[in-house]
């Protein structure tokens, strides 16, 4: 009876695999900063090759106290950095976190990181998964060329 029920068990788990929606993680990295400064940011590439909308919705580091989603929004002809609840990644696209745009604010550091080392980040998925990232420390200019502006 259990070599009968294997079959069914094993089916199960390919299905469950490959029913499961996440993203893909490309190009991170964390802003050098210089000392003193008590926040960064993270910027990366999150790419949903599923069927089914997805967004970041939020994460943690042990680098920070807190972590924050952010995107660069145009008021009264001011650009203005602001606080968002979540960052959609639609079926099937590609969302750039870049300077300028969507990325990550990280506050409250336990100290600065330094050029050449990696961030672990953790980022929290509206399904409830949550994904683990080592991002490189970089240089990183101000306002990197965001593409055509498409998300």
């Amino acid at each position: 009876m259990r070599i009968a029920a294997l079959p069914l068990v094993l089916f199960s788990l390919f299905s469950a695999t490959a029913l499961a929606q996440s993203l893909t993680v490309e190009e991170a990295r964390v802003r050098a900063v210089p000392p003193g400064s008590p926040t960064t940011a993270a910027f990366m590439a999150l790419t949903n090759p599923g069927e089914t909308d997805l967004a970041l919705v939020g994460g943690s580091s042990p680098l920070a106290g807190s972590l924050e989603l952010h995107n660069h929004v145009m008021v009264d002809g001011v650009m203005q950095m602001r606080q968002v609840e979540t960052i959609p990644v639609p079926a099937g696209e590609t969302v750039r976190l870049a300077p300028g745009g969507w990325h990550l604010m990280l506050f409250e550091l336990a100290r600065i990181p330094v050029e050449g080392e990696s961030v672990t980040l953790t980022l929290t998925l509206d399904n409830g998964e949550t994904l683990t990232v080592e991002a490189p420390v970089e240089r990183v200019q101000p306002m990197e060329m965001q593409g055509d502006g498409e998300h």
